[in-house]
């Protein structure tokens, strides 16, 4: 394909994720109507809708419109990319911009708009970050950096990195996490390698590794990893000696892939239905990763910030207070409780601890961490709660 095919693709795609369509139903259907694709096409035209999604509004002011081909216009306009020359009208490619076309387009006005954020979740936003808002809304119209965490019970981190190079995908530390590594090339070798089949490495953001390294693990602790959905945390928590970890997710079928992730990773987790973890018993650690707006996470599912809504967005709120009621009460009496999210929303982190806490006197904060994308990684919570003695 040439790059003015992949654009003109990139559009189809778009109109039709406009229309309603799930990206990734939209991106595989393509695929597979599409065999004539090689893979450096499909990662192009894949780059180019994800590229869009992150920056809908600005791109939409760029190209004077909201269609996939004013979008497509906006992000030649961004990235430097004369339209002209996408837009030429060759077999394949997009039809010749109009003179409307030519002269449409304006630069993205302050706010919501230039930071690629819904009106209504702009308050919020700006509320939670602060001076950092702006700076932060722009990283997140970025791709996602690639991070892997070493299974230390397997091996080091130094070993790994070499391993992986052999393989030619260069890594380096990420200084968020011990476990953490950050993809430097060679991302897409990743589940081909044989560190990653043989269970040395998984993929997983270095804020989540932070925030089970910030856990007070010892060995001889029930862990119980109460949100668990693909597992990656509790693997990463079962990667400690000594540590018993259980897991638990209100929906089982997010916990599939698990046992087999845990058997790659020569890792052992228990997985309990919801039936089975009422009969488990008390743990030394709950951990619950809570249902949130993945505020934290766009950049690795753009989609998400514009479907949530101002109902969505109080309906996580309550969903989440009733998670750390419901968690909380399978910690021992001198257990510890924690809580997180991939949120970078105050009102899902420290204002969801706070309303825990003011209803109930028999807990109390330990620590509290929030990191946002201006870290080096995704926005991630924790909190830590214990009973009061």
């Amino acid at each position: 394909m040439t790059p003015a095919a992949r654009v003109q693709t990139a559009i189809t795609i778009l109109d039709e994720i406009g229309a309603g369509g799930p990206v990734e139903k939209a991106l595989t259907g393509w695929a597979r109507r599409s065999r004539y694709a090689g893979s450096k096409d499909r990662a192009a035209v894949r780059d180019h809708v994800f590229d869009v999604i992150r920056q809908r509004r600005s791109l939409a002011a760029l190209g004077g419109g909201d269609s996939g081909r004013h979008l497509m216009i906006g992000l030649c306009r961004r990235t430097g990319v004369s339209p002209e020359d996408m837009f030429n009208a060759a077999p394949h490619a997009p039809a010749e911009l109009s003179d409307a076309e030519r002269a449409g387009g304006r630069a993205p006005l302050d706010g919501p708009e230039a930071a690629d954020l819904p009106d209504w979740l702009w308050p919020e936003f700006s509320a939670s970050l602060g001076d950092k808002a702006a700076k932060a809304a722009q990283v997140m119209q970025t791709r996602a950096p690639v991070h892997l965490r070493v299974n230390v019970a397997r091996t080091s981190r130094e070993r790994a990195i070499e391993k992986l190079a052999a393989e030619g995908i260069d890594c380096s530390p990420h200084p968020m996490a011990s476990t953490a590594l950050e993809v430097v090339e060679g991302a897409r070798r990743v589940h081909q390698s044989e560190a990653y089949k043989s269970g040395l490495i998984e993929l997983q953001d270095a804020a989540s590794q932070a925030v089970v390294e910030s856990l007070p693990l010892e060995p001889g602790m029930r862990v119980l990893d109460y949100c668990a959905g693909g597992g990656g945390k509790a693997l990463a928590l079962a990667a400690h000696a000594g540590v018993d970890v259980f897991a638990h997710d209100i929906a089982p079928k997010r916990m599939r892939d698990l046992p087999e992730r845990a058997s790659r990773a020569k890792a052992k987790v228990t997985v309990l239905s919801p039936g089975e973890l009422d009969q488990a018993g008390k743990f030394d650690l709950v951990l619950a990763d809570a249902p949130c707006s993945g505020s934290g996470s766009w950049r690795r599912a753009p989609a998400g910030k514009w479907q949530l809504t101002p109902a969505r967005f109080e309906e996580l709120l309550e969903t989440q207070l009733q998670v750390i009621e419901k968690a909380s009460q399978f910690t021992c009496a001198d257990g510890a409780f924690a809580y997180a999210t991939c949120s970078s929303l105050s009102a899902e982190n420290s204002g969801r601890v706070n309303a825990f806490l003011d209803k109930n006197s028999g807990w109390e904060l330990g620590f509290s961490q929030a990191w946002t994308v201006l870290d080096g990684a995704d926005g991630f919570f924790v909190a830590l709660l214990s009973r009061v003695l």
